[in-house]
């Protein structure tokens, strides 16, 4: 297992728009999160240690921040036919094993990954209401290995400023976590090199 970083994308860009299909039906667009306070786009997968190490917490944000007014999806970009247990017909499982109550959108063909310059799963941003980017970067300190409490501080404390409209958190450090499983050839020249 190699772990890659974040790339750490410019404060304020502007969300990229998306149409996807969601895990249990349907489609989930951006347009569709518009009254939202603010807005939580994750890159998580089914089959990382990473996400796994977290997956209960971001349930339970998620069930603490949506009541607020924050919108929460987690997408998912890995190549499904080279890692079946990341495709498709497997994330309406996952969702409801991980008891995630947001919507799972699945990005096929990676357009979505690679606008949003994800690099990592998990990989989380961050956008305030007018849909500019506010915080990129790490859940909290916890890793699979380092025997550290999942606390989702990191991630917690840029909602709460974002909701008081307070500026952003001036320390960011990028989120950790499994490369994006690119389809063959498909790597994007952004990439970054494994750390």
């Amino acid at each position: 297992m190699v772990a890659q970083t974040s790339t750490m994308v410019p404060l304020g860009t502007p969300a990229p728009p998306f149409s996807l299909p969601e895990a249990e039906g349907g489609t989930l667009s951006l347009q569709d999160l518009s009254r939202a306070q603010a807005l939580v786009v994750m890159f998580i997968c089914n089959h990382c240690p990473y996400v796994k190490h977290l997956r209960a917490d971001i349930a339970r944000l998620a069930d603490d921040y949506q009541p607020r007014g924050v919108a929460i999806v987690g997408i998912n970009s890995n190549d499904g036919e080279r890692y079946p247990d990341d495709g498709f017909a497997a994330m309406a499982a996952e969702k409801r094993s991980a008891g995630y109550r947001f919507p799972y959108a699945h990005d096929a063909d990676q357009s979505v990954a690679k606008a949003y310059r994800a690099a990592c799963t998990p990989d989380f941003f961050l956008y305030d209401q007018a849909r500019k980017l506010y915080y990129r970067g790490q859940f909290d300190d916890s890793r699979p290995k380092n025997a550290l409490p999942v606390t989702g501080k990191d991630l917690r404390t840029a909602l709460d400023s974002c909701l008081a409209g307070l500026p952003a958190p001036s320390d960011q450090r990028p989120s950790m976590g499994c490369n994006i499983k690119w389809k063959p050839g498909a790597e994007p020249a952004w990439f970054p090199v494994a750390r």
